[in-house]
């Protein structure tokens, strides 16, 4: 009779060994690689960024509102990241995302219950565009809670690199418990911060905005202070390490005390004999048992900043109370946005990670959280939402932001208003089903899908011209929707000795090693462009081919 017990042994050991090498896939072929995660439908979308449909953006000037270059994109993030990247890539200081939790519950603008490999396969292709957008100095925070959050940790290091993660700030959400939990009342939610280039990273000191008891002495101008003992209190203290730092110094009653330790044996002073003589006036002299010591004192605001911890209580960064309250107030309780973030947990974010006027981006924006922040601190932004709440809420609460709105952040940052942000529509995809161009689609918007293709830099813009710019020795040139407008040749999107005239001309001043050009045909021949050191490439054809 067979051993089933036996074989159920084997079997579980057979699935252990299956799991190590490839689920994990430690080691392979010479160095050892990192662990990754595997689910169903992961093939695909680790390779799903180049097939992204290469769409264009429609400004709807009835929804843009103000003056000013902040974007508001509806439509699929992927696509709209896609279609952004030649205009933005490397600019973005700040990636703050909020995607959905995969929580199983069911929320009115969001489809929140995403079978778990659905949801991996939602987020790898995003993260890998996100990446994209950052400068070298960035950082990309992503909230989440438990349901994903140890599976996100493990795609994130493989698509952000595992030595750029930075932190994982646990957030409290909740001002009090559940009472009516079934097993844990959830106090807090992640967010994972990762660097573009953690050597690069440049991060700000947090504000310390209650002066801690112990600065208990205020000065002659007002400024609250400490005393510490001048003399060193640590073991390496002896004369013999510091002698420099052994020396003299006048007591009010004229004697000269010295740095002795509590044992009778030489210490040291923490200050050089220089640096005393420079500042008597942060110097105390305290009279003990043993007779007269110096302190020197250790002011607050000299003290009014801190490195940023890991631990944010609903007291310093808000709760879902105080979002929910701002929801009511901008929206009313009917409207209101199910999972928003409160202002406060997004001017935290935006304190440490930008200054004023640096980019920022959220691709899952709901209800604009993180745009209003941003535009109320000053920074510029860049939000993509998905659902009509993208005109139903985001939109709405702009324009009332852009007014002066008082709610929020608005009376901490001292906000008054002004600005204002152009509304899009991903429009349609830039080539038609045949493979040829959309009749029209504008000069700018393929001039940066040409750009970026090529040098992997965004497009700056500037003046209209044939020729895009110089990179790295080469100038890249562009004939296309009669940019040459009355000095065209066959609808100026040709290469011919006149065509090539017109781009000689635009070129000059600009130093160049070699000229790869963009057309729709050219009727130059193979050694005059080998000449000229002429690289000609079609398009559509060749932009699609080398994307």
């Amino acid at each position: 009779m067979m051993n089933l017990n036996g074989m159920t042994n084997i079997t579980i050991k057979c699935s252990l060994i299956f799991v190590a090498l490839t689920t994990w896939n430690l080691f392979a072929e010479g160095e050892p690689k990192m662990p990754t995660l595997n689910w169903m439908g992961r093939e695909k979308a680790t390779k799903s960024v180049k097939d992204v449909v290469m769409k264009i953006l429609r400004e709807d000037k009835s929804l843009s509102y103000g003056s000013g270059d902040n974007v508001l994109v509806h439509g699929d993030n992927l696509e709209a990241l896609k279609a952004l990247l030649p205009f933005y890539a490397g600019q973005v200081k700040c990636i703050y995302i909020d995607p959905p939790y995969n929580t199983g519950s069911a929320f009115e603008h969001y489809d929140d219950n995403l079978e778990h490999s659905t949801w991996l396969n939602m987020m790898y292709p995003r993260l890998k565009l996100l990446r994209e957008f950052l400068r070298e100095d960035g950082s990309i925070w992503i909230s989440i809670d438990d349901s994903e959050a140890h599976y996100c940790k493990v795609i994130c290091d493989e698509i952000l690199g595992r030595r750029y993660f930075i932190a994982d700030v646990a957030w409290e959400k909740s001002d009090s418990p559940k009472m009516d939990a079934k097993l844990f009342s959830t106090r807090y939610d992640h967010t994972l911060v990762y660097a573009k280039n953690v050597t690069e990273l440049r991060i700000n000191k947090v504000k310390v905005e209650e002066i801690p008891a112990h600065y208990d002495k205020v000065s002659k101008d007002g400024r609250r202070y400490y005393l510490k003992p001048l003399r060193s209190m640590g073991q390496q203290d002896a004369r013999a390490d510091r002698p420099n730092l052994y020396y003299g110094i006048v007591a009010p009653d004229g004697k000269e005390v010295f740095p002795v330790r509590a044992d009778g044996s030489d210490g040291r002073w923490r200050w050089s004999k220089s640096e005393v003589e420079n500042r008597p006036e942060d110097i105390e002299w305290v009279k003990g048992r043993k007779g007269w010591s110096p302190y020197y004192k250790i002011y607050a605001d000299a003290n009014a900043t801190r490195p940023p911890e890991t631990l944010w209580s609903f007291a310093y960064a808000g709760s879902n109370r105080n979002s929910q309250s701002e929801q009511t107030t901008l929206f009313g309780a009917q409207d209101a946005f199910d999972t928003p973030k409160p202002e406060k947990l997004l001017q935290r974010v935006l304190e440490i990670a930008t200054d004023e006027g640096d980019l920022v981006l959220d691709s899952f924006l709901g209800s604009g959280t993180t745009t209003a922040v941003a535009h109320k601190m000053g920074r510029r932004w860049i939000g993509i939402e998905m659902g009509e709440h993208a005109k139903t809420h985001c939109a709405v609460r702009m324009k009332k932001v852009v007014d002066g709105e008082q709610g929020g952040i608005s009376k901490a940052v001292k906000w008054q208003g002004g600005g204002g942000f152009r509304y899009y529509e991903l429009g349609e995809a830039i080539l038609n089903e045949d493979g040829s161009l959309t009749c029209d689609i504008p000069f700018d918007v393929m001039a940066a899908h040409v750009w970026f293709t090529e040098t992997k830099t965004p497009y700056m813009g500037g003046k209209k011209s044939t020729v895009l710019g110089v990179h790295e020795g080469t100038a890249y040139v562009l004939l296309y929707n009669g940019i040459l407008k009355d000095r065209s040749v066959n609808g100026g999107n040709v290469l011919t000795r006149k065509t090539l005239e017109v781009i000689q001309a635009d070129l000059a001043g600009r130093d160049h090693e070699k000229i790869v050009v963009y057309g729709e045909a050219c009727r130059l021949m193979a050694p005059t462009l080998e000449a000229l050191k002429i690289d000609f490439r079609q398009t559509p054809y060749d932009l699609v081919t080398r994307r």
